[in-house]
C-alpha cells in the first residue's frame, strides 16, 4: 500500500464507486489498488520529495544498474525515471491492474505481478531497491522481515530508498481514496531503527508534508530514508 496518512486521519464511510466490505473485513492490497488504478498516480504525482529521492538515487547508480521497485504501481514516477536514465528496472506489484498500466506506460522496464514477500530474492542481485509506501498494509513483523530480505538482495555498498507514513499505528481500519484499508506503520525513529536492524546504514533522511490531489485528501507526513547496505569487514 502506498501513502495513507489521510486514511488514518480521516475515517469515514466509503465514497460512491468504492469497494464495499463487510464489517471487520478489509480487501487485500491487490483489490484496493486494482480499484484505484491511475487515480493513485494522479493523486501523488506532485510529490517533490519523491522526485528528490530519485535524484539522490540516480546520483549513486553506475550506468545500467539493476534496480528493484517494490510496489511499482503505474510505473510513474519511479520506474519511468530510472528506466529513462538507462537503468534495468524490475517493478513488482500485487495489483494486476497496476502491472498492466505500468507495462504500457513504461515499456523500457520489466514488471511482474507478484507478492514480493514470496519472491525468491538472491543475495546481492540488485544495485538498488526502492520501497515507496508499499509496506503500509503489512504487519510490523512482515515489514521488518521484508526490509531485511530486501537489504540482503542489494549488493554490498548498494542503495535502498525507503518511504513511509511515519505514524505509530497498528491494524487501524480506515478509508484511503474511497477504499477501505487496514494500516500499520512505525514512528520515524522506529522506522529508522528497523532499517538499521536490517543491515542498512541510513545516510540521510528527509521529512515532508504532502497533500494528495484527491477530494478526500488531508496533509500527510512522509518520511524518506536514504540508505546504503554496509560492506562486510575485509570485503572488497
Amino acid at each position: 500500500m502506498r501513502g495513507c496518512a489521510a486514511a488514518v486521519c480521516r475515517r469515514k464511510a466509503p465514497t460512491r464507486g468504492s469497494i464495499v466490505s463487510e464489517p471487520g473485513h478489509r480487501p487485500s492490497a491487490a483489490v484496493v489498488f486494482d480499484a484505484l488504478g491511475t487515480e493513485y498516480e494522479k493523486a501523488f504525482a506532485g510529490s517533490a520529495a519523491h522526485r528528490a529521492s530519485l535524484q539522490w538515487l540516480l546520483g549513486r547508480l553506475a550506468p545500467g544498474s539493476r534496480v528493484l521497485d517494490v510496489g511499482s504501481g503505474t510505473g510513474r514516477p519511479t520506474a519511468a525515471t530510472l528506466a529513462a536514465a538507462g537503468h534495468r528496472v524490475l517493478g513488482v506489484d500485487v495489483s494486476p491492474v497496476m502491472v498492466d498500466i505500468a507495462s504500457r506506460q513504461v515499456p523500457a522496464a520489466e514488471f511482474r505481478c507478484a507478492d514480493v514477500r514470496r519472491m525468491p530474492l538472491d543475495e546481492g542481485a540488485f544495485d538498488a531497491v526502492c520501497v515507496y509506501f508499499s509496506l503500509l498494509q503489512m504487519s510490523r513483523a512482515e515489514q521488518a522481515e521484508l526490509v531485511g530480505a530486501l537489504a540482503r538482495a542489494v549488493r554490498p555498498g548498494g542503495s535502498v530508498v525507503l518511504a513511509t507514513v511515519p505514524l505509530d499505528v497498528e491494524g487501524v481500519d480506515a478509508v484511503f481514496m474511497g477504499q477501505p484499508v487496514r494500516v500499520t506503520s512505525f514512528g520515524a525513529a522506529e522506522f529508522g531503527a528497523l532499517a538499521e536492524a536490517a543491515g542498512l546504514t541510513v545516510v540521510a533522511r528527509h521529512s515532508a508534508e504532502f497533500t494528495p490531489a484527491h477530494p478526500d485528501a488531508v496533509p500527510e507526513p512522509h518520511l524518506f530514508l536514504y540508505c546504503e547496505r554496509g560492506v562486510a569487514p575485509g570485503a572488497g
